[in-house]
């Protein structure tokens, strides 16, 4: 029986792959992110079994009924969890540190995802102390207008 040659480890080369797309918005995002614009968050609502889906969704994924009623919701909610980033990856939007959190919006029964800020970031023990679950945040509107997510700028602790 002939001896088999232990197999050596594949070469291998580290590299990046960038993958540039562009997403069709369709009416329902175009809606909310116009909106957004004149500083109101829009959401859906199900007539089915009346939730409100903030961002929109142009169905309701439990009823699959359609979601052709629009309903504004208000700019503050409850942080129902949260995340403090600190590093950097391809792409990201803002820069470290910040806090990443999903809002539950008044008037609405989804959470939205955003970032809190306007205060020190710098030390994790002090942003700790201001960001709760629980707690009350409203939205800071960006001076500048993209028709995007970043027309709201970041959500703030309410004092």
């Amino acid at each position: 029986m002939a001896k088999e040659k232990p197999k050596e480890k594949p070469r291998e080369i580290r590299t990046e792959v960038v993958v540039p797309y562009e997403v069709a918005l369709g009416t329902t995002w175009t809606k909310f992110f116009d909106n957004l614009k004149e500083e109101k968050i829009l959401g859906t609502r199900c007539k089915k079994c009346n939730r409100v889906f903030v961002p929109p969704r142009a169905f309701c994924p439990r009823c699959f009924e359609d979601t052709d009623e629009w309903v504004e919701v208000g700019q503050e909610g409850v942080v129902e969890t949260w995340s403090y980033a600190t590093l950097k990856f391809y792409g990201q939007i803002p820069d470290p540190p910040f806090v990443g959190a999903q809002i539950h919006l008044d008037g609405c029964d989804t959470g939205f995802m955003h970032r809190i800020a306007g205060f020190d970031l710098s030390d994790f023990e002090e942003v700790k102390k201001i960001v709760k679950l629980g707690e009350r945040v409203k939205a800071v509107w960006s001076k500048e207008k993209h028709g995007d997510i970043t027309d709201i700028d970041y959500f703030e602790p309410v004092k």
